[in-house]
């Protein structure tokens, strides 16, 4: 018996062996053999630029209300991500104020490191960089079935409707690249809090029960 299971195995390590073999670098709807979906979501990011007048450290009410209005135009939200670029990498605290108190009007915190963007900036200006990440799985849904000779092969439609729905409802797209990193605040200390009080919080039924009289008129 033991043999047997000594053979079994050996031949099992042998047929996963030959199959990562035979698995294609690109796979193609004609080669498709396993449940992989060739219908991944992309991310694609796009930048928006505003350039904002400053006054010395400030920007000033006219200049807040245009970039209100900006943001407003764009419909910036959650997921975007909001930074400032300045000329010759001078930073103005009063001006970055005056700018993250606008958007966090719209819910977005101001964010570090601007990208690269195109056109020189202007002295006496600052510029306002607001990017915009939009997950989407591209040729979905896509029906036509290419001539597949074996039916165990994965249809050219596997995977769209759930990559799609994916793709629509992540509030930042960015997370289906590479997450969300633990903050780590607390974690511990919140479970440790939960435990003391269950051992510490008095029982309920632990108490006598309060007096009490059926007696009318009492």
């Amino acid at each position: 018996m033991s043999r047997f299971i000594t053979f079994a195995a050996i031949s099992a390590l042998g047929l996963a062996a030959s199959g990562c073999a035979l698995q294609p670098e690109t796979l193609t709807p004609q080669n498709n053999w396993g449940l992989y979906s060739l219908h991944q979501p992309v991310v694609e990011h796009n930048n928006f630029v505003f350039d904002v007048t400053t006054e010395g450290d400030r920007v000033s009410a006219a200049e807040q209300d245009r970039l209100s209005a900006w943001f407003s135009s764009i419909d910036v939200g959650y997921g975007d991500r909001v930074t400032i670029d300045e000329p010759r990498g001078y930073e103005s605290a009063g001006a970055r104020q005056d700018v993250a108190r606008i958007a966090a009007r719209y819910g977005v915190l101001l964010a570090d490191g601007a990208p690269v963007t195109e056109g020189a900036i202007r002295s006496g200006t600052i510029r306002v960089v607001a990017s915009r990440a939009v997950a989407r799985s591209p040729d979905c849904p896509i029906h036509g079935n290419p001539e597949i000779d074996s039916p165990a092969r994965t249809t050219t439609n596997y995977g769209c409707a759930i990559n799609s729905n994916l793709a629509a409802m992540i509030a930042n797209p960015d997370d289906l690249v590479r997450g969300q990193e633990a903050t780590g605040q607390g974690n511990a200390a919140a479970a440790a809090r939960a435990i003391r009080t269950y051992r510490e919080r008095p029982q309920t039924g632990s108490q006598p029960l309060p007096a009490a009289t059926t007696r009318s008129g009492q």
